[in-house]
């Protein structure tokens, strides 16, 4: 009875033990694009280290289309976790992984042992509904196998919608204000735009034509819009007003689960013939499914981006879903329907589960030219455009490396550190309405946002920031990196700045500028004049920084952003400390010895201005040198604590002698808090008048001595 009990106690420790084994275990997943290209060469990202050895063992080796051994060339990178096979020709492919091949291999499993993927020349469209399952369901597979992060996400707007020439923005032909336009020829979406006689504004869920061809402005016209339609931006062209929106609607998707309510978002264009703008004509209504990422207007075609997320529920529930993008057009009377599979590619290099859609239209013929409508397959994030090229980029997640690892396991509070991310950038040419994929590239870190990236002279110039600020085990750094038209790397300037990121960055023809920060602003001037070879010309660190550049001539720079301190901390390092809005005057004239020339400081902490993270909220009038910006203005009350004081505009004079306040049109708090439906949101002139237009005002002031002339409240 005795040796029984032993035995019935050591098999429930044997048992416990077995499940506590199994729980331990832990499941190594592989990500992998199921695409890519001849030039490119295929890469598979592995969530736990392999072997040294592992390829040399052959526990990690590749087989064609017949299942014949493949003899390429294969390579672990350093962090051990990337399998890189750089040479292949076109074909198909499956990448073999034995269980030997993981390092430490006790308590660990792979996922899957085979993973296939296809070389192209070039990327082609889909074939069939069959190959656009297949590549969702592999991604399903991979998001249940690994359960570190999820693929799919909630349709969401892009951080930053919307980098350069020095002859960019401000104002147009006319004596009127433009769009401040990151590209010379390119005019980006707004919240309001003008013709000189009329300002067209976004107010809430509606448009408003406001006449102001005499002194006493008026309220020309009113554009509703229903059906759940809310207006986001506007362009004008010639006698058409472009008003992009967004509307949600239910799915037309089949196979929705009894209980279920298949639901999208769709971005909308309604276009309205202005000819007499005090009698808006709607000629016409188009759109794609998912949230606007951005929008430009060259050459009188409209071009628009969209990232769409499918809903894979019931893709995973019956497999009857829907899981193209949509589109629709009044015109055409047939209502919301799924795009061509012709009309759908893979973008090499990609694992996502969304799509990046991309519309172009010529609005020469508003009432009768078709909408072209390209949907590719891999998220966009940052967008770039010439009057040639559009640029989409998504974020390329990497293993960390051994250290980074170790050093997060050795955390004395758990929690979760993401991957670092490199970024996927997509070239796609343009000619009139048709759009084609050119190339792509990987560089190594993220991008802050549209103003990291540019074209000049048949090069692309990406300015990147690697790893986490926080890492004391792996500092952060920054790199320049120059591509050549085919988006192959031909130059680069790495590592500066480590353990800081990029706050802004601005290229200027053949030179590039650089803001980082942690506890200083360092400003970094970089040549780019030989391609292949970019150099570092000087550096300049002050209190603060800059979140927005602007270019001044060809010897100054105007940097927008904030004041800082050290402020000490008993037994501890000194702490950043952000203090009020700052304005900054660079001479660069000695690009070797960039200097901070004039300085202003605006308020104190909790001081801020929607051009700190919008570009467009900036004022420029060329000829007077005057720049403008909405600001709401705090004041420090002791004790670390903060008190709204006022809120309005600020008009400075900045030229090569230095910033000179011009104007405050400031209204006092009458309240503790900011008004939303009072606070600026554009400063416009029109010939010798300044407005500043609101969410339920516009305001006149005269363009010499800013007193006020007339305001109008709607």
């Amino acid at each position: 009875m005795q040796k029984r009990s032993y035995w019935l106690i050591a098999a429930v420790i044997l048992a416990a033990a077995g499940v506590a084994i199994t729980f331990m275990m832990e499941r190594v997943s592989i990500s992998a694009s199921p695409v890519t290209l001849t030039e490119q060469g295929w890469k598979a990202n592995f969530s736990s280290a392999l072997h040294p050895d592992a390829i040399e063992n052959g526990d990690v080796f590749l087989t064609d289309a017949e299942g014949e051994p493949v003899a390429a060339e294969m390579r672990l990178h350093e962090n051990g976790r990337t399998v890189e096979v750089p040479n292949l020709g076109v074909g198909e492919y499956k990448l073999h992984v034995k269980d030997a091949a993981l390092s430490g291999k006790l308590f660990k499993s792979l996922a899957t042992n085979e993973v296939s993927f296809m070389v192209q020349s070039e990327i082609s469209s889909l074939s069939s509904e069959e190959e656009l399952r297949a590549y969702f369901t592999q991604l399903l597979e991979l998001q249940r196998n690994d359960e570190r992060y999820g693929l799919f996400g909630a349709e969401g707007e892009s951080s930053a919608d919307e980098s350069s020439d020095s002859s960019a923005g401000g104002a147009a032909d006319g004596d009127y204000s433009s769009t401040n336009n990151q590209v010379e020829g390119v005019d980006e979406a707004d919240l309001v735009k003008t013709d000189g006689s009329f300002i067209y504004s976004i107010s809430d869920t509606r448009v408003l034509v406001t006449d102001i061809r005499n002194e006493e402005m008026v309220i020309a016209e009113e554009i509703t819009f229903g059906g759940e339609t809310y207006p986001q931006r506007l362009f004008l062209s010639g006698d058409t007003l472009v008003v992009l929106g967004s509307r949600y609607s239910v799915s037309p998707m089949m196979g929705s689960v009894e209980g279920y309510q298949p639901s999208m978002t769709m971005t909308t264009v309604q276009l309205y013939d202005i000819q007499d703008p005090t009698s808006p004509a709607f000629i016409r209504e188009f759109g794609t499914q998912g949230h606007l990422n951005g929008a430009r207007l060259a050459n009188n075609i409209l071009y628009f981006v969209t990232n769409v997320y499918p809903d894979l529920w019931s893709l995973e529930e019956d497999g009857e879903g829907e899981i193209r993008p949509h589109v629709f057009d009044s015109l055409q009377g047939e209502g919301i329907k799924a795009l061509e599979y012709d009309r759908i590619s893979i973008l090499p290099g990609t694992m996502e589960g969304s799509y990046s859609v991309i519309s172009a239209f010529d609005l020469s013929g508003p009432g009768q030219n078709e909408v072209s409508t390209e949907a590719y397959l891999g998220g966009s994030e940052q967008l770039y455009m010439t009057e040639e090229n559009l640029y989409l980029t998504a974020s390329a997640y990497r293993p960390l490396d051994q250290e980074q690892d170790e050093e997060s396991s050795n955390m004395d509070i758990a929690i979760w550190i993401p991957q670092l991310a490199d970024t996927e950038i997509f070239k796609f040419a343009l000619n009139g309405t048709s759009i084609q994929f050119a190339a792509s590239a990987e560089v190594t870190g993220s991008l802050l946002n549209q103003f990291s990236m540019d074209e000049h002279n048949g090069y692309f110039r990406v300015v990147t920031t690697e790893g986490l600020v926080w890492d004391e085990a792996a500092p952060s750094k920054n790199h320049l990196f120059v591509l050549d038209g085919g988006m192959n790397q031909v130059g680069s300037v790495e590592d500066l700045a480590r353990g800081e990121r990029i706050y802004s960055a601005r290229f200027m023809q053949n030179k590039a500028y650089m803001v980082t920060f942690k506890e200083t602003d360092p400003l970094f001037v970089i040549d780019l004049a030989v391609p292949s070879s970019p150099e570092v010309l000087g550096e300049l660190k002050i209190p603060g920084f800059s979140n927005y550049l602007h270019p001044l001539g060809e010897n100054h720079l105007i940097g927008f952003g904030y004041d800082t301190k050290l402020e000490p901390v008993k037994d501890g390092e000194p702490r950043v400390v952000t203090g009020g809005m700052k304005i900054s005057l660079f001479d660069i004239a000695n690009f070797s010895n960039p200097l901070e020339q004039d300085t202003e400081i605006i308020g104190g902490p909790g001081t801020h201005s929607p051009l700190q993270y919008d570009h467009k909220a900036l004022f420029v009038h060329n000829e007077r040198n005057l720049y403008g910006f909405p600001v709401s203005i705090y004041k420090e009350t002791g004790g670390h604590y903060v008190e709204f004081e006022a809120a309005g505009a600020m008009i400075y004079t900045i030229n090569e002698e230095g910033i000179f306040e011009t104007a405050a049109l400031l209204e006092d708090a009458a309240m503790q808090y900011e008004d939303w439906n009072q606070t600026i949101q554009r400063i416009i002139y029109i010939d010798e008048t300044l407005y500043t237009i609101a969410n339920t005002e516009i305001k006149s002031y005269g363009l010499d001595d800013f007193e006020p002339i007339n305001e109008l409240k709607f």
